[in-house]
């Protein structure tokens, strides 16, 4: 595999938490709701060419600045034809950038310049079979007959003036259409999603042949970009960091000290959430094995005690998040001044707590809160701090790249995601001591289990879930009356979407056997066989 990852930089010169690539070459999504647009931007990605997502109102002035080589209308839930389905400017369409619609992106089109758009006799959902009509131009190398995902109950029944066909299906007359002379292109599928064989050779047409752009960035390239920014932001001033020995802040971690090196503390807050021996593994690879002196405070009491009685995930969040912040700060007192609060938050953070496809006119969001992120979500509205956040706009296995290319351990690079909050949201209901000794116990053997049988790099996450009900069982022919643990184990590209994974019985088997067997207070062990969506990973 070509060793010139390609990384997105993020948004403005001015900003930090948005370091765009200089020459501006890149692809823009424009959101219209769908559950895909940010898996396009993961794709177009792929193809190392930077890509990012706006709100469907970005009004072709901001798009003009902005000087994508290509625009690409996603998906979305509404009919084109009701009176409040959204709508794009309607100049975008002669700005002279290829514009690819997807889906609700191709109905809109279609609709808005002359075509029709009706609902369609029936429905197609699903995988089906796409017979292409004109292989050239944007299904140049795409099979015919190939996979493509279908998801539509609408569908072009009037192509406008100037369009032609491309492809159809056996349910879908117009799968795929294009207008040459303007380069402006629809498919009725998702060719971002796994399903469409041929949807990853269908976008790389787009972004290579039609839009003519070239696979300029790297990881060495983000890197050097990342490094500029941070020391323009920081300048001489003094940064705090969270560390949590993750991949994401360990990766932040390095990335700062390059850029900083002394300016940089790292603040290690043992909140008593982590998974058992991780404080102590943590402090132990950092400071003898990376030479990074990290500050730890011990704020298990703390944590606790603030959040005794309370159930409701989003409050255990918010309370956590606030905690973090009001420990950070004090500790900066003992430490010194600080301006700056480096985070490790990642673009899926950003998506689920809806503080993307953000108008940076209107302020309006697009995106439906799904739930708030520890690193995006708690932070109090009184924050002294300035955030430094140069990862903000990286998905999980980008970041993974980056650590790599700065030397971070492969132990850490490949280390699963552990949400900031811990077992506090992997614990439903109320938070006590018994119950976190509980898991982390359960959560111990999990892990040990997939690693002795060579399983931990397949899966995107494996953990263990307690569940605050009790459930008859029987042992040492007595009655018991405990906890049950729920295992979820997922796999996944990059936490976006995910699948639950065909663990092996006798796996699955093994970790049940144990957990029962040396987990005091649980007599019963399940499966999680959700996928994401419509469940999410963590289960708060």
């Amino acid at each position: 595999m070509n060793t010139a990852v390609t990384l997105p930089t993020e948004q403005a010169p001015q900003d930090v938490q948005s370091l765009r690539p200089i020459n501006r070459q890149m692809i823009v999504i424009l959101d219209f709701g769908s559950q895909y647009s940010e898996l396009i931007a993961r794709r177009i990605r792929e193809t190392q060419v930077y890509s990012e997502v706006l709100p469907y109102r970005t009004t072709a002035e901001q798009l003009r600045k902005l000087n994508p080589k290509g625009i690409i209308l996603s998906g979305g839930p509404s009919s084109v034809y009701d009176k409040s389905a959204p709508q794009c400017d309607p100049e975008i369409w002669d700005l002279g950038i290829p514009v690819l619609g997807v889906c609700y992106g191709m109905q809109l089109m279609v609709q808005r310049l002359g075509g029709e758009v009706a609902k369609a006799d029936r429905g197609e959902y699903g995988k089906a079979s796409l017979y292409i009509d004109d292989p050239t131009d944007l299904l140049t190398n795409v099979e015919d007959g190939t996979t493509m995902w279908m998801s539509h109950g609408d569908s072009v029944i009037d192509m406008p003036t100037g369009f032609e066909l491309l492809a159809h299906t056996e349910n879908t007359p117009c799968a795929a259409i294009a207008h040459h002379q303007k380069k402006l292109y629809g498919v009725q599928f998702h060719p971002e999603v796994v399903h469409s064989l041929g949807g990853i050779a269908l976008i790389r047409n787009f972004v290579y042949h039609i839009c003519k752009c070239e696979p300029t960035w790297t990881t060495a390239a983000f890197v050097d970009e990342a490094i500029r920014e941070i020391r323009a932001r920081v300048g001489d001033k003094r940064v705090l960091l969270a560390l949590s020995g993750g991949v994401d802040s360990s990766t932040l971690a390095f990335l700062l000290y390059k850029a900083i090196g002394e300016q940089l503390t790292c603040v290690f807050i043992d909140q008593g959430f982590m998974r058992k021996y991780e404080p102590e593994r943590l402090l132990k690879v950092f400071q003898e094995q990376f030479h990074i002196p990290v500050e730890y405070v011990n704020a298990r009491e703390r944590f606790l005690s603030a959040l005794s009685g309370v159930t409701d995930p989003e409050e255990k969040r918010r309370l956590i998040g606030h905690e973090f912040i009001r420990v950070f700060e004090e500790t900066s007192k003992d430490l010194g001044s600080f301006d700056y609060l480096a985070q490790g938050t990642l673009y899926p953070d950003v998506i689920e707590s809806a503080n993307t496809n953000v108008d940076p006119q209107s302020g309006e969001r697009v995106a439906v809160k799904i739930k708030s992120h520890h690193n995006v979500g708690g932070l109090p509205k009184d924050l002294r701090f300035k955030l430094v956040e140069p990862l903000r706009k990286l998905f999980k296995d980008e970041v993974r790249k980056v650590g790599r290319s700065i030397c971070l351990p492969e132990e850490i690079v490949q280390r699963h995601p552990f949400p900031g909050p811990g077992l506090a949201i992997r614990i439903l209901g109320e938070i006590t001591a018994e119950r976190l000794n509980i898991l982390r116990d359960a959560d111990l053997i999990v892990r040990q289990e997939i690693n002795r049988n060579g399983l931990y790099n397949e899966y995107w996450q494996a953990f263990a879930v307690l569940l605050p009900i009790r459930s008859v069982g029987v042992m040492g022919d007595q009655r018991t009356y405990a906890y049950p643990i729920v295992l979820r184990i997922v796999q996944s590209e990059d936490g976006m979407t995910a699948d639950w994974a065909r663990v092996p019985y006798d796996v699955l088997e093994s970790i049940s056997t144990r957990i029962v067997n040396e987990v005091k207070g649980v007599n019963r062990v399940v499966y999680d066989i959700t996928s994401k969506p419509p469940g999410t990973i963590e289960w708060e």
